[in-house]
């Protein structure tokens, strides 16, 4: 089975006829779709830019879609916030040491008002959709527990966090992370989202909506506790018309790749959404560049029907580079040119 469509993520937003030498490097390399990453400064100080060049990609013939990309610290990304410098009050806070962390609580008032002008400001530019990029709650520690994920404290217990849910339940919300507090959790990650997707769509009825999540086992014993660890819960939403999961190292073993990608397209047919995987292009390659041949042919041959990388050019100039940065870009060209559906 063919892959339908095949992208990667861009920065280059400043001016149009840069991106458009980019965009025409991008259907060399066989790409049909391109993730626009806009960061808060992005849209805060580019937006008119952004328009002439997601404008420019669709008439080269290219789908657009655009990336919130690490707006709040909530979206998975690099960029700084201007929301938390601007907002010190409004982060999410440790359950167990009430510690703010450098996050926005999406639960606000202040960041929900920020974050949905922000999506109403794009869905004015031309573009096929939205990318909603590793939506996630803070992870307050950096060590695994003896149980698996990344330790047992979590986020967000702000005074916010912690009024909502005794509204909702009728009793302080505990430091323990009961299954109420994770459906309080996993409910609020996507009322968010489908908030933004109605006020998207009133403006843009068409647009569709790519939700990526993180490719964990989320099972009892290894779980994030990220808020959309639930995979079921997200394919159904109304935020979510493609699900898919995130990038994995080219070191894990292939059978943990096709776990993942048997699951994400399990749980996107269940909702009958479409599904996407997602190829690694910075940072790490692998020790043989035909390797990506390798993982692109596996995910075409399971179903995968959307297959982007992470990023343009294999991430060269930036501190995230591949060590081959360039010649990891002419291997994703070519995987993609052999599983692209023509």
């Amino acid at each position: 089975m063919a892959v339908k469509e095949t992208g990667v993520s861009y920065y280059g937003l400043s001016y149009v006829e840069h991106a458009e030498r980019d965009f025409k490097e991008m259907i060399d390399h066989h790409c049909t779709a391109v993730i626009l990453a806009l960061s808060e400064f992005d849209v805060d100080f580019w937006l008119p830019n952004i328009k002439v060049v997601a404008k420019r990609a669709k008439d080269m013939g290219l789908n657009v879609y655009l990336d919130t990309w690490g707006v709040g610290k909530w979206f998975g990304g690099e960029p700084t916030s201007l929301f938390l410098t601007q907002n010190p009050g409004n982060r999410q806070v440790s359950a167990f040491t009430d510690e703010p962390l450098p996050a926005a609580c999406f639960n606000t008032p202040a960041f929900r008002n920020y974050y949905f002008e922000m999506c109403q400001k794009l869905a004015e530019v031309e573009a096929d959709g939205f990318f909603w990029d590793e939506p996630h709650y803070a992870l307050p520690k950096a060590y695994a527990s003896i149980t698996g994920g990344a330790g047992d404290d979590w986020t967000c217990r702000c005074p916010h966090c912690q009024k909502m849910f005794e509204a909702q339940y009728g009793y302080p919300m505990p430091r323990q992370l009961t299954m109420e507090v994770k459906r309080f959790r996993q409910d609020q990650a996507l009322d968010i989202l489908e908030t933004a997707t109605k006020k998207i769509r009133a403006i843009r009825p068409s647009s569709k909506m790519t939700c990526c999540v993180h490719a964990t086992l989320g099972t009892y014993y290894v779980t994030e506790n990220r808020g959309y660890d639930n995979w079921d819960k997200v394919g159904k939403s109304s935020a979510c018309d493609v699900f898919s999961t995130t990038i994995l190292s080219y070191s894990l073993p292939r059978s943990f790749f096709r776990s993942v990608t048997q699951r994400t397209i399990d749980t996107a047919k269940k909702y009958g959404k479409g599904n996407q995987r997602w190829l690694m292009g910075y940072y790490q390659e692998p020790e043989k560049l035909d390797e990506v041949s390798e993982v692109a042919k596996l995910y075409s041959e399971m179903g995968v029907e959307s297959l982007f990388a992470w990023t343009y050019r294999g991430g060269y100039g930036t501190v995230l580079a591949a060590p081959h940065a360039l010649e990891l870009w002419d291997a994703i060209g070519r995987a993609y040119g052999e599983v692209l559906e023509r």
